[in-house]
């Protein structure tokens, strides 16, 4: 190990500082006899030690980060007021969380799932959260289906396994999945590590200058260390002999001095663009074209700093996109919406009430000013200030101008489907997509699809899953129902 590990000097104490005479020998009565309840060491490590693990994520709980610094390339003053991007060579530092989606903590590094791509900027004017993943899309649009999606990807009730019957039967009856699903069987299914993989914010997010014009923006990660992948083959051996393999392999590339960086880009509309776009520019099922609105360079993130305790920094660190901070704000994307909540009160429960007092969570540039107080693993920060506003003992209060710019709304209220544009529809961009391909991706992509697929015990699912990509492309269609054909027999 190149950090420095902590060594605190003096004799080992109990978690309340009295000197232990003996921690190798529990209290008995008498020579072999029972052990002693005055034995207040012994029950208070056990009681630890019980207690060392908090509950995982549901979903993203297999990661690894590290620390690093985000470097602002370009002026982009006329989209934002956003203090950390106000000018040329500015430095922000920042904590970046990988991990997968479906596995639990326990699982492999070296599978076919997404990967996430937290980034959490510790700005002058408090923690700005960018939470994505290495795909520009995902498989739904309402966040509504969100739950229903993951127990799907989780082990079914009955066989206490994943079942392909589950997962198509979600996928197929989910047409709005077909584009993420292509993407996901494709050569990008399995990066060969988290440093050779790029990042997207995914959603659509609110960019607004000091003159209160609004922008709407899609983020890009780049990686400087180029795209590299694994096959399923060679994850399926990879997966088995180093579960820990994109962990190990960030954490020795960053001890080795050579540090993961990515060239930073956004796409950016005009406001007033996005009621006429050809796409719903909200819908997380779809990409904007770069030819109708080119990737912007405007950064450059590197990773250079590992944690020294991976729980209290990897594990414990929480990310919620509705940390925004000036210049900076949502858009009427539907999975947005639903994560503004999900996230924190995700956090709150598993972390707890306090986790933003956290070293790794709590902003390093600014201090947090809030009326909040008391709850589990509260510091006493506040001493005995005021906890109401307003009052007029000098305690903080509100700027009277908000992070973002409103957004227009008409309409009744209820159940509304997303907004359908002139060229939306669930299959046209993963078609685009397959025919991007060349032979050789497309072959591996059918392959890959077929061999799930054909695990599937329904014919009715099956069937309704392929002809999602038959939907897409009448040629993606036709392979893949022969190929599934040819391993169901």
């Amino acid at each position: 190990m190149t950090q420095e590990a902590h060594v605190t000097q003096g004799p080992l104490t109990t978690e309340a500082g009295a000197p232990v005479a003996d921690n190798q020998n529990s209290e008995t009565a008498g020579v072999g006899g029972p052990v002693l309840v005055q034995d207040q060491l012994l029950l208070e490590k056990l009681a630890h030690f019980n207690r060392e693990r908090i509950p995982e994520r549901v979903v993203h709980a297999r990661g690894a980060g590290a620390y690093g610094t985000f470097t602002v390339t370009a002026d982009v003053t006329p989209y934002t007021r956003a203090a950390f991007l106000s000018e040329i060579g500015k430095e922000t530092e920042v904590f970046l969380r990988f991990s997968t989606v479906a596995g639990n903590l326990g699982a492999a590094d070296a599978v076919r799932d997404p990967r996430g791509f937290a980034l959490k900027f510790y700005t002058e004017e408090g923690n700005y959260d960018l939470v994505g993943n290495n795909t520009p899309v995902f498989f739904i649009r309402d966040a509504i289906k969100f739950p229903d999606f993951i127990h799907t990807q989780k082990r079914d009730p009955y066989t206490g396994s994943t079942e392909a019957d589950n997962v198509w039967d979600f996928w197929s009856l989910s047409p709005e999945s077909t584009h993420q699903v292509t993407w996901l069987f494709g050569d990008r299914g399995i990066p060969a590590s988290y440093r050779h993989m790029d990042g997207f914010g995914s959603h659509t997010f609110q960019w607004n200058n000091a003159a209160g014009e609004a922008f709407w923006v899609k983020y890009h990660f780049k990686t400087d260390q180029g795209i590299r992948n694994l096959t399923a083959e060679e994850a399926e051996v990879l997966a088995g002999k180093d579960p820990d393999s994109h962990q190990r392999d960030l954490r020795e590339a960053i001890e080795r001095g050579e540090f993961p960086s990515w060239t930073v880009g956004v796409q950016i509309m005009p406001a007033a663009d996005a009621a006429t776009y050809r796409f719903n520019p909200f819908d997380l099922t779809k990409v904007w074209p770069h030819a109708d609105y080119p990737v912007i360079e405007i950064g450059r993130l590197e990773l250079n700093r590992n944690p020294r305790n991976v729980f209290a920094e990897v594990e414990q660190s929480v990310f919620s996109p509705a940390h925004f901070v000036p210049g900076i704000g949502p858009s009427p994307d539907k999975m947005l919406q639903g994560r503004l909540f999900a996230y924190g009160d995700a956090h709150r429960y598993r972390v707890g009430i306090n986790a933003d007092h956290l070293p790794v969570n709590r902003p390093h540039a600014t201090e947090a000013r809030t009326h909040s107080r008391d709850g589990f693993l509260y510091d006493g920060r506040h001493g005995g200030a005021k906890n109401y506003e307003p009052n007029s003992f000098g305690g903080p209060q509100q700027t009277g101008r908000a992070l973002w710019q409103p957004t227009s709304v008409d309409g009744s209220t209820g159940g509304h489907p997303t907004p359908v544009h002139a060229e939306d529809d669930d299959f046209v961009q993963a078609g685009a997509l397959y025919r991007l391909m060349s032979e050789q991706e497309k072959e591996r992509l059918v392959a890959n699809l077929a061999g799930f697929i054909a695990k599937v015990s329904r014919e009715d699912i099956a069937e309704r899953a392929i002809g999602n990509f038959r939907n897409a492309d009448a040629d993606f269609g036709k392979r893949l129902d022969a190929a599934v054909q040819a391993l169901r027999g």
